[in-house]
């Protein structure tokens, strides 16, 4: 993904990048101060929101392919398992029960699965939310401050997930995080943000 000239304007705040190259199959890092522009940018390669200028070639991805992790995530009042397969129905995908089973598991939440996803803790909550941007095998994953919420054991479980996609089918992941250590450990490549922009470091 290239982004050229881009500008978005929110109140007196202006994200202006000039050039970024976020390489597929990658892991990137965002970091810089609060009201830098991270959300902004995240949310503007989501398509949430319509730069007032410039370009984002996605090179072929399509927004049926990106998916986007907040701080708080939404969840439907319904199930853990019609929460997680929803992004697969919307995309007319047929669920797959014994593997969205595997991803209940692995993250602890089987036992949970007919129970209603609101009523699960935050920390539960994050890990249904990671579960279901991973399930339908999407190209690009944003993840905003999610890793800044979770406990120790949460972000272990987030890591080594996406260690493992990486391995078998690698995808295009950007994180924006307040945890520097985290972020250098993870991501291969880390960009740093100032005033709305991407500076070098």
């Amino acid at each position: 993904m290239k982004i050229t000239d881009l500008e978005k304007r929110i109140g007196t705040f202006r994200l202006q990048i000039d050039h970024l190259d976020i390489e597929p199959g990658r892991i990137h890092g965002i970091i810089g101060p609060n009201g830098c522009g991270k959300t902004v940018l995240l949310k503007t390669i989501a398509g949430i929101y319509k730069p007032d200028q410039g370009r984002i070639d996605y090179e072929g991805v399509t927004s049926r392919e990106i998916t986007m992790m907040s701080q708080r995530p939404y969840l439907m009042d319904t199930t853990v398992y019609k929460n997680l397969i929803y992004p697969l129905q919307i995309r007319k995908i047929r669920p797959e029960e014994e593997r969205a089973d595997e991803l209940l598991e692995k993250a602890g939440l089987l036992a949970q699965k007919k129970q209603y996803a609101r009523s699960l803790s935050s920390g539960e909550r994050q890990k249904l939310s990671f579960l279901r941007a991973v399930i339908f095998r999407p190209r690009i994953i944003l993840i905003d401050e999610t890793f800044s919420n979770l406990d120790p054991e949460s972000e272990a479980l987030f890591t080594e997930m996406i260690r493992e996609i990486q391995k078998k089918d690698p995808i295009t992941w950007v994180i924006v995080s307040h945890q520097m250590e985290a972020v250098h450990q993870l991501c291969e490549v880390v960009h740093h943000m100032e005033k709305g922009r991407v500076v070098e470091k």
